[in-house]
């Protein structure tokens, strides 16, 4: 399970870094599209915190400033690999507290798959924005990732 979370992440952490660097080059950014990255980066701080039991930093839709977002990406992805690293279970147990303070129980390999398609799915409407706004979008296809 570690590998298979190992390699999700390092795909993640691909994509997000290409998208970065388009983001880093483009002369205007599609307001949608920051907001949309910036909440990529909370939504993994956010549930990274939530298995660690720490006190997220970020508030869900916060915007960042491009310039921050490659600190903000490497963070979470070291975060991420730290709690795979460590698991001995993945069917472990995290209580945590939803933004309406709704208590819930989900297990452990559940949230890490749920950072990764949650990532996936707004890098999907950050490409359907770039599209809007002729910029050519990134393939993220996994399986390109993959050759």
């Amino acid at each position: 399970m570690k590998v298979f979370f190992n390699q999700l992440f390092d795909y993640n952490f691909y994509c997000n870094k290409k998208l970065i660097e388009v983001f880093n080059e483009l002369d205007q950014v599609p307001e949608k599209s920051i907001e949309l990255f910036s909440h990529i980066l909370n939504a993994h701080h956010i549930w990274n915190a939530r298995i660690l039991q720490n006190e997220a930093q970020f508030d869900v839709f916060q915007i960042h400033e491009i310039k921050d977002w490659g600190d903000l990406h490497y963070e979470n992805q070291r975060s991420s690999f730290e709690i795979i690293t460590n698991a001995d279970d993945f069917e472990k147990r995290v209580d945590f507290e939803n933004l309406e303070g709704r208590l819930f129980i989900s297990d452990l390999k559940d949230i890490l798959f749920h950072i990764i398609n949650h990532s996936t799915h707004h890098r999907g409407q950050i490409s359907m924005n770039f599209r809007a706004n002729q910029i050519e979008p990134i393939p993220f296809d996994y399986i390109y990732y993959k050759r």
